[in-house]
């Protein structure tokens, strides 16, 4: 897999190296700005709000601008252009960038600064689980029964990668370190401003802390302490920062839209177990997993709530004014509803 991204990696740049190199060489050349590279519009926003007044001074990309899921995201020629050029480059770090690091050995600028926010999250990081209920993702697992005993054995001990959970944005105490962590990196690379950028940073974070302890707020209140999903379920971070019990139909990263009769009944029972007034979505026009848990509860009067994991937030959207901080207002209302 990995030769294969190779391979890939290497054609996109043929391709596109000779229609851009010479205008990307040239827009280095012709401009003083800082360029930074981000994959997903919630480090696209802190990166914006680390600028704040001094926004001029850089050029800020957002790869993941047309509503594309992190987890299907294949990076173009282009994107891997602005890359390999760009002062400083944010990505999550999770099993949805593994391209990231084939882009990476196409840089060009040696002094580059990269920000994994996995790593730098390092123990917080939460590898992903499959809780009571939830459906699990088939696995081809087949092995052939001839074959060389020797490499039987040897694949017996291979290592088992972990795999975290990528939705790490989700969480207001994970957002107050990744922001100190790329406010540290803007000022490395523009020193003239960096008292700037740390005031700004400090401000940030000041509201950060304030929707947090609304949140706690919130969730100490409440008479509920269990949220269900009809859905995919990329908030784990979000739950284990406030107590709360959670159920869902996948985990964060599934590909799957189909639920089983299982799942469909172990969801439906709970809600009533529970008397849960809400069956929650993420983002997304297909809710027909929450519609049917409705159908199949003793009351049937449920109400269907979407919180918006950021993950479809597009170009347009930020042009329209849309913020992490103002989504974060927003899934708390709907939190509220779903646990009062």
């Amino acid at each position: 897999m990995k030769k294969a991204l190779s391979i890939l990696f290497a054609v996109l740049l043929l391709l596109g190296c000779f229609s851009a190199c010479s205008s990307a060489d040239m827009t280095q050349k012709e401009t003083d700005k800082i360029q930074i590279v981000t994959t997903i519009f919630p480090l696209y926003d802190w990166v914006s709000s680390v600028l704040g007044e001094k926004s001029a001074n850089a050029e800020v990309t957002m790869l993941l601008d047309n509503g594309v899921d992190l987890h299907s995201y294949q990076p173009t020629a282009d994107d891997i252009l602005k890359i390999s050029t760009c002062d400083l480059f944010i990505y999550v770090g999770g099993e949805s960038d593994e391209w990231v690091e084939d882009a990476l050995m196409e840089a060009t600028n040696s002094n580059m600064i990269v920000l994994n926010l996995l790593d730098i999250l390092g123990d917080d990081a939460k590898e992903e689980e499959i809780v009571e209920g939830m459906q699990e993702e088939e696995h081809d697992h087949e092995h052939e029964d001839e074959g060389d005993p020797d490499e039987d054995h040897e694949h017996e001990h291979e290592e088992v990668e972990t795999e975290y959970d990528e939705h790490i944005w989700l969480s207001l105490k994970n957002a107050t370190v990744l922001v100190s962590s790329i406010s540290d990196a803007i000022r490395t690379i523009d020193p003239d401003n960096a008292e700037s950028y740390k005031k700004n940073a400090s401000a940030y974070i000041e509201k950060l802390n304030a929707l947090d302890a609304k949140y706690r707020a919130a969730v100490d209140s409440a008479a509920i302490k269990t949220v269900l999903f009809g859905d995919r379920f990329p908030f784990r971070y979000l739950t284990d920062d406030y107590g709360l019990t959670y159920y869902a139909a996948f985990v964060g990263c599934s590909a799957e839209t189909e639920a089983s009769f299982e799942t469909i009944t172990f969801l439906s029972q709970k809600v009533d177990e529970l008397s849960l007034p809400a069956v929650l979505t993420i983002e997304g026009k297909d809710h027909r997993i929450a519609e049917t848990i409705v159908r199949n509860t003793k009351n049937r009067d449920q109400i269907i709530l979407t919180m918006d994991s950021m993950q479809g937030t597009t170009a347009e959207d930020v042009r329209n004014g849309v913020t992490y901080l103002s989504i974060m207002e927003k899934n708390l209302e709907v939190l509220k509803s779903a646990i009062h």
